[in-house]
C-alpha cells in the first residue's frame, strides 16, 4: 500500500511538473506574438471603416449575372478611388462602400449617382438604399470609442486593484491587454474593415476574458490561504487544474454561439463573429498561460493574504 501511495504521489509531482513546465511554454509564445502583433500594428495600420473615416453605403440590386469585378470598375472610374463591392447575401444584391470628401456643405450632394455610373452594364440598376457618414460625424464616432475603451480599462483596473492585491490583479489585467493587442492586430494584418461592430467585440472581449481571469485568480488567493506552505508554482498550477473543465465548458459553448453568428449572421455580423471567435480562443489561452505566470514572476505569496489581526486597544 504504501508502494502504491508513494508511486501515486511521483506521478501526481510528474504531472503538475509538465503542467507547470506548459504554462511557461505557452506563456513564452503568447510573449513572441504579442510583440510580433504591435510590430504589425504600427507597420501597417488599420483599416479604418467608414463609420470612422465617413463617407457613402449604398445597396442596389442589379441582374445576377453581373459579377463584382465589373461593378467595382466602373465605381473606380467614376469616383477615382477605391470602391468595396460586397454581396448582400444573394445573387444581384451588393452593398457599396466608398470614401467621400464633399467639396461643399451639402455631403450628399456629392455621393455618386449609381444609376448613371452603372448605364454601361446594359441592366436595370435598383438603389435600395443610402447612407451617408459626415467626416465630421466619423471623427466624433472614433473619439468616443477610444474614450469608451480606456474607461473600460480604468474601471476594470480599479475592480482588480481592490479586489486582489496587485501582484494578482496584474496577471489579470495584463492578460486583457493581450486579448486586445491580438484582435487587433488580426484585422490590421488583414486589412479588414475596423467599424463600430469591431469595437463592440473588443468591448465584449474585455468583460468575458476578466471573468476567467478573476475565477484562476480567486482560486489562486484560495490556495494560498489553505496552503500557504505550497510552493507558488504549483499553486498556480493547482488554480488551472481546478477551474479548466469549467473554462472548457464555458468557453466552448460561447464558441459555439460565434460560430453560429458568423455562418449564419451574413457579412452584417461576420467581423464581430470574427473579432469574438479571436477573443474568446485568446481569453482561455491568457487567462491559463499568462494571467498565471505573471503574478509568480512578481513573487506573490501567501503572506500576502494573511490576516492581520486588528488589535482592540485604541
Amino acid at each position: 500500500m504504501n508502494i502504491n501511495m508513494m508511486n501515486g504521489k511521483s506521478w501526481n509531482f510528474s504531472n503538475m511538473s509538465r503542467l507547470t513546465k506548459w504554462r511557461y511554454f505557452t506563456s513564452f509564445i503568447s510573449l513572441t506574438l504579442m510583440i510580433l502583433s504591435v510590430t504589425i500594428i504600427s507597420v501597417k495600420g488599420f483599416n479604418w471603416g467608414l463609420d470612422f473615416t465617413g463617407g457613402v453605403v449604398t445597396e442596389i440590386r442589379v441582374d445576377k449575372e453581373i459579377s463584382a469585378k465589373q461593378i467595382e470598375v466602373l465605381l473606380a472610374k467614376s469616383s477615382q478611388q477605391e470602391v468595396s463591392v460586397i454581396s448582400a447575401g444573394e445573387l444581384g444584391r451588393w452593398v457599396l462602400r466608398y470614401s467621400q470628401t464633399p467639396t461643399s456643405g451639402d455631403v450628399s450632394a456629392n455621393a455618386l449617382d449609381i444609376t448613371e455610373v452603372l448605364s454601361p452594364l446594359k441592366s436595370e440598376v435598383q438603389v435600395l438604399n443610402t447612407s451617408i457618414v459626415g467626416p465630421q460625424i466619423g471623427q466624433e464616432l472614433a473619439e468616443q470609442g477610444g474614450l469608451a475603451l480606456l474607461v473600460a480599462m480604468l474601471c476594470i483596473l480599479g475592480y482588480l486593484s481592490f479586489r486582489f492585491e496587485w501582484r494578482l490583479a496584474s496577471g489579470a489585467l495584463f492578460a486583457l491587454f493581450h486579448d486586445v493587442i491580438f484582435v487587433l492586430a488580426f484585422f490590421s494584418l488583414t486589412q479588414m474593415e475596423f467599424n463600430l461592430t469591431v469595437l463592440a467585440a473588443v468591448l465584449a472581449i474585455l468583460g468575458y476574458s476578466l471573468n476567467d481571469s478573476i475565477i484562476i485568480a480567486d482560486r489562486i488567493r484560495e490556495l494560498l490561504t489553505l496552503k500557504p506552505k505550497m510552493p507558488i508554482a504549483d499553486v498556480c498550477t493547482s488554480a488551472v487544474k481546478a477551474t479548466f473543465s469549467r473554462t472548457m465548458v464555458t468557453s466552448g459553448t460561447t464558441l459555439m454561439t460565434v460560430s453560429a453568428l458568423w455562418v449564419m449572421g451574413g457579412g452584417a455580423l461576420e467581423s464581430f463573429s470574427i473579432a469574438m471567435f479571436i477573443g474568446i480562443l485568446t481569453g482561455t489561452w491568457s487567462s491559463i498561460s499568462v494571467g498565471t505566470c505573471l503574478p509568480e514572476l512578481f513573487g506573490v505569496n501567501s503572506e500576502h493574504y494573511k490576516l492581520v489581526p486588528v488589535s482592540d486597544t485604541p
